[in-house]
């Protein structure tokens, strides 16, 4: 099992990042990497609260670890520390055991030059899951999340 780190500096206070973290309409817009589409199933957006999606590929040969083109996990917010920190456990839903296992993604935030740092880690990822791709699709969900939080 490996990890990946992802930071990036955004122009917008903590309480707006921290917000479209745990919330499911941002949720469905910003995590998501780019030539995908999100479906969220479900989401409790509190402490100890669940949540499914879905991430479908737009094109042909995108291969999913669930289906064909999708890729599809559930999880749970283990601690949220509001404007701070969000700690969530995720679990692709494959019967590829290569790609199964528990990951915990910990994404924490610091004001930092008018704005946020936002640090997003990701420990355990399953030894299917290459760590260049997660950091490009995490780096991908974060620019996205800057996006909306900035516009705001």
């Amino acid at each position: 099992m490996s990890a990946t780190r992802t930071n990036r500096h955004v122009n917008a206070p903590r309480v707006r990042v921290y917000s479209a973290l745990v919330d499911a309409n941002a949720i469905a817009t910003w995590m998501v990497p780019t030539g995908m589409t999100s479906h969220v199933h479900a989401f409790e957006g509190r402490e100890g609260g669940t949540f499914r999606i879905s991430l479908t590929y737009n094109g042909p040969t995108g291969v999913g670890k669930t289906t064909a083109h999708t890729d599809t996990f559930h999880g749970r917010f283990v601690k949220l520390v509001p404007n701070e920190r969000v700690v969530q456990v995720v679990e692709c839903e494959t019967a590829d055991p290569a790609l199964r296992g528990e990951m915990t993604i910990t994404i924490t935030l610091a004001d930092a030059d008018g704005g946020t740092e936002v640090l997003a880690v990701h420990d355990g990822l399953p030894r299917g899951v290459p760590t260049a791709d997660n950091e490009a699709g995490w780096r991908s969900s974060i620019e996205k999340l800057a996006a909306i939080v900035e516009s705001a």
